[in-house]
């Protein structure tokens, strides 16, 4: 597995970590942001608005889609549609014709619980996790799997609201976040198959960091993990050990994404529900979408087999 290579302290490298703001959506809960390679546009959902937006960055055409439903995650198809996760289950959805075709609600018969974050493995799967609206803290979320033949398997529970997904170059290694427990946990992943072995905890955040939310794998096999409440970026080698910290001008930092014609730009999406009138005085730019353009790659995103 590759080993990140070590960073000059911030001061000597001002260019690689500079965060730019890029656009002012003031996202109420801005989520999932995903690169289309074939578009060279990055996709980004809106959850409390049940909105998606998309942005050219050679252009700056930036458009908002109406979705109909709270996507809270999702993931490209092959097809051309998408593979989502929204509070009331799993579905296929077109952004381009709006169709809608419900898959499986893997947590019916539970009413305050929602599915949240999701990704594409390499083998073209599709993962999400749930959380409980009723209690964020609570240790009764679940990690689940969908197949292309639209089966649905559960792989673990006991989460406190279940975040970021994201695998290490060769399919291997799962990275999944278990957001009120402060972890983030790394799984052995058997590629051909999708099951899980060997949970382990790969990386705790401190307390006064927030609470670690989305991720993403780049090239070098680094987790960049977003805090929730910690106004920053982390990346960890793949010891778990911190290779670097980004700070945001932006509270509650959500997920992050490779983009750009070299998969080099890391694209931030944040929040601002939940903060008061007062404190949104003190950070305008909460709920907007951030840049850091790096020396490091992304990997593209794979698309689901379905």
């Amino acid at each position: 597995m590759a080993v990140c290579t070590p960073v000059l302290a911030q001061k000597e490298t001002p260019v690689r970590n500079h965060v730019e703001h890029v656009l002012a959506v003031q996202n109420e809960l801005g989520e999932c942001p995903l690169w289309s390679v074939e578009e060279q546009a990055l996709y980004w959902v809106d959850i409390e608005r049940s909105q998606v937006h998309r942005f050219k960055p050679a252009s700056g055409d930036h458009a908002v889609i109406e979705a109909g439903f709270p996507m809270t995650a999702f993931g490209f198809c092959a097809s051309g549609r998408w593979v989502t996760a929204a509070k009331n289950g799993l579905a296929f959805w077109h952004p381009h014709t709006l169709d809608y075709q419900f898959i499986a609600d893997p947590e019916a018969g539970r009413p305050t619980s929602r599915l949240n974050d999701g990704a594409v493995d390499r083998q073209r799967r599709f993962w999400v996790g749930t959380l409980d609206e009723a209690d964020y803290e609570a240790p009764i979320s679940s990690l689940y799997r969908l197949d292309a033949d639209a089966s649905v398997h559960l792989l673990d529970s006991g989460f406190a609201t279940t975040n970021g997904l994201g695998w290490s170059p060769d399919g291997q290694t799962l990275y999944f976040t278990d957001m009120f427990h402060h972890l983030i946990y790394a799984y052995d992943q058997d590629p051909a198959s999708g099951a899980l072995a060997n949970r382990r905890v790969f990386a705790r955040v401190p307390e006064d960091k927030g609470l670690p939310d989305g991720l993403t794998v780049d090239s070098e096999g680094c987790v960049w993990s977003c805090h929730w409440g910690g106004w920053q970026v982390t990346r960890y080698d793949p010891r778990g050990q911190v290779e670097r910290e980004i700070r945001l001008p932006a509270q509650l930092v959500t997920r992050c994404a490779f983009g750009g014609e070299g998969l080099d730009e890391l694209y931030v999406t944040t929040a601002r529900v939940f903060i008061s009138q007062e404190d949104l005085a003190k950070q305008p730019l909460a709920g907007d979408l951030f840049r850091v353009r790096t020396s490091i790659k992304g990997l593209p995103e794979p698309k689901f087999a379905g």
